[in-house]
């Protein structure tokens, strides 16, 4: 499912199956699927490469995988299966276990017109990425949700755990957006502090909001209060809103206030497809007497 054209936001990441924890139902899921839909919604030229072998799951995830691949170009590298998690909400936190790992994605398999894309999301969930490959790439604007690289699981599958995040300098000091929880920041200390100074760093919070950082100068952003069915998916639509517009230049706060929106309308429907358009992020906005300045 790739496409030769040249994309405006590619997303590197796995597409993952994720499994409702109450009846087993499997739905697509994965930071790359979620940032690369928010990324066409909002008008861009949307991308993904991934990893996996969705067949197993049955015709309704191939037709959903081919349904949102007429919205974002697809390329999936083989493998024997796909990445598959179940997530739990626990005391208001997450527990996730993973069943499956569909392997390392290779770099390499990124069309010549996709490695210099104007904005290249790194999006691991499960350690899928080297970070040591981004030579590879030469974007305008490098973005990243580092979850991935922050997980930690049995080699037969089993419940995730975090880990610090060690990246390599050199991938750092390359990295102009980077957005992570409110619970794995404080794992990575090192890195916020390092891109916080030249980059744009966001902290989120869920439903208390965020704290975005530009250039050492910090912003509160408010969550707007909505009635939450499913949060899946929700701080990837904020990460990929937030790069597409500070790429654009567009001002700190009102991306950051156009994230938040996006989550926000995100979480009031299930899975993919309740991945807003930039339409309704705006008239979301005016409702609340919020406007671009």
């Amino acid at each position: 499912m790739g496409s030769p054209r040249a994309p405006h936001y590619v997303a590197i990441g796995h597409v993952t199956v994720d499994l409702d924890p109450m009846t087993g139902t499997p739905r697509l899921g994965g930071t790359a699927l979620y940032a690369a839909l928010a990324a066409a919604r909002f008008g861009l030229d949307a991308a993904i490469l991934t990893r996996g072998n969705f067949e197993a799951y049955g015709p309704g995830i191939l037709e959903d995988l081919a349904r949102f691949s007429r919205e974002v170009a697809v390329i999936v590298q083989e493998s024997t299966v796909p990445t598959v998690f179940t997530n739990r909400s626990v005391a208001g936190r997450r527990e996730q276990t993973i069943h499956s790992w569909a392997g390392p994605i290779d770099l390499s398999g990124l069309p010549p017109t996709w490695r210099s894309a104007p904005v290249i999301h790194f999006a691991p969930v499960a350690q899928e990425i080297d970070p040591r490959q981004a030579s590879r790439v030469s974007p305008e604007f490098l973005g990243t949700t580092p979850q991935g690289w922050m997980r930690q699981w049995p080699r037969q599958g089993g419940r995730v755990r975090l880990i610090p995040l060690r990246l390599p300098l050199e991938f750092v000091a390359r990295v102009d957006g980077f957005v992570l929880s409110t619970i794995e920041h404080t794992l990575a200390r090192d890195e916020i502090e390092a891109i916080a100074h030249r980059g744009i760093v966001a902290i989120t919070r869920g439903p208390e909001g965020a704290t975005v950082i530009d250039r050492g100068r910090s912003y509160d952003i408010p969550a707007y209060p909505v009635p939450v069915r499913d949060d899946t998916g929700a701080g990837d639509v904020f990460a990929a809103v937030l790069f597409a517009l500070r790429a654009r230049r567009e001002p700190t706060l009102w991306a950051a206030k156009m994230a938040a929106a996006a989550a926000a309308l995100k979480v009031q429907g299930v899975g993919p497809d309740a991945v807003p358009t930039r339409e309704a992020v705006e008239a979301f906005l005016a409702q609340r007497g919020e406007q671009r300045r």
